[in-house]
Formats: structure tokens, C-alpha cells, sequence
């Protein structure tokens, strides 16, 4: 049965803002969704004569080469896109920085929730039926990796989408609506630290 949980939030989610760093992250990602794959053909490419249009002297008219220049019609484009794409990075550093920064945002606007029992999900309308009766528009729930596969009886659910937490990343996170947080991901953690110690 799922049910919100009240837990403190690790340090991630508690940065102090710094917008320049978080649009910075964001321009990356917006980027990376356009495929850049526009491309014109130039007056080399197009398949038109290379002969003279007529003799250079004694027309009247303007000096030309071939039919294929920019200013005739069906000829090549003098500057448009060529298909090649500069392709955007972010430094590890950056990304995890801007990652904290969007949760510490969705944190401090009270969009976070920590639910449990996603391990025991075996049908869409549980699912569909605990977030009715939260009042949002749209959600974007994190997993933890052993309950992934979870996922599929998300699918079918209107504006809700299902990641696994370690794939989150900053634009995910601001433009995802409410975040809902798989409470095995903290206990994984909390594990962790404690083999560590």
C-alpha cells in the first residue's frame, strides 16, 4: 500500500540557490533535444549546369557564372545550416551541483513527497487512485533501482512519468511537476553509509 512518509531530506536537497549554474545546466539539456539535422544544399551541390550563362561582355545585363548562385531560383543557399551540430557538455561537477539545486528548488517549494511501498505495487489503479488524491497536475516519480520495474503500471497514467533515481538530472526535476520519491532510496543509503563506516 503506498503512503507519503515524513523523513529530513539529505543535504542535496537543502543548496542555496544559484541560478546561474542551474540555467547554465539547463541550456545543456534544451540543446541536446534538438537533433540539429538541418541542412541546404550550397551552389556546388545543387544539380544544376556549371556552364556560363552567357559570354561576360557585351549584354547589358549583370556579370554571372552558373545558374546554380544564391540569387536564381533552384540554385544553392548561401549561408544556411550545414548539419553539423555543436554538441553541448556538462562537467561532472557542474551537473551534479545543478541536480542539488533543483531538488533543493522543488524542496523549498514543497514539491517533494517521500512515498513507501512502490515493492509492493501490482496494479496501475493503485497508483492511479493514491495520486488523484493529491492535488497536482503532474508528477514525475524516482524509483530505486530494485523497484524499476515498477514502472509499468505507470504507463498508462496521463501526465506522470516514471526514472530511476540515480538517471534524475536538473531538467527532469524542475519541469517534472511533483516529485515523488521512492522511500527505498534513502534506506539504500542509509546502508550504504553505515557499511561504510
Amino acid at each position: 500500500m503506498l503512503k507519503i512518509v515524513k523523513i529530513t531530506l539529505p543535504k542535496e536537497f537543502h543548496q542555496k540557490a544559484n541560478a546561474s549554474a542551474l540555467a547554465q545546466a539547463i541550456r545543456v539539456y534544451t540543446d541536446r533535444s534538438h537533433l540539429g539535422l538541418a541542412k541546404v544544399k550550397t551552389r556546388s551541390e545543387v544539380n544544376k549546369t556549371t556552364k556560363k550563362l552567357y559570354k561576360q561582355k557585351g549584354t547589358g545585363g549583370a556579370r554571372h557564372g552558373s545558374k546554380s548562385a544564391h540569387i536564381f531560383v533552384g540554385g544553392g543557399v548561401a549561408h544556411g545550416p550545414k548539419g553539423i551540430k555543436r554538441v553541448l557538455k556538462l562537467t561532472d561537477s557542474l551537473r551534479k551541483k545543478a541536480l542539488g539545486l533543483a531538488l533543493s528548488s522543488k524542496a523549498k517549494d514543497e514539491k517533494v513527497l517521500v512515498v513507501s511501498g512502490f515493492s509492493t505495487v501490482k496494479k496501475t489503479k493503485e497508483i492511479s487512485d493514491f495520486l488523484g488524491k493529491i492535488k497536482e497536475k503532474r508528477f514525475l516519480i524516482a524509483l530505486n533501482s530494485e523497484n524499476i520495474d515498477r514502472a509499468k503500471f505507470v504507463r498508462n497514467i496521463k501526465n506522470v512519468r516514471v526514472v530511476n533515481y540515480r538517471d534524475l538530472n536538473a531538467y527532469n526535476v524542475l519541469f517534472g511537476g511533483t516529485l515523488v520519491l521512492d522511500s527505498d532510496i534513502f534506506e539504500v543509503k542509509k546502508e550504504k553509509k553505515e557499511k561504510a563506516k
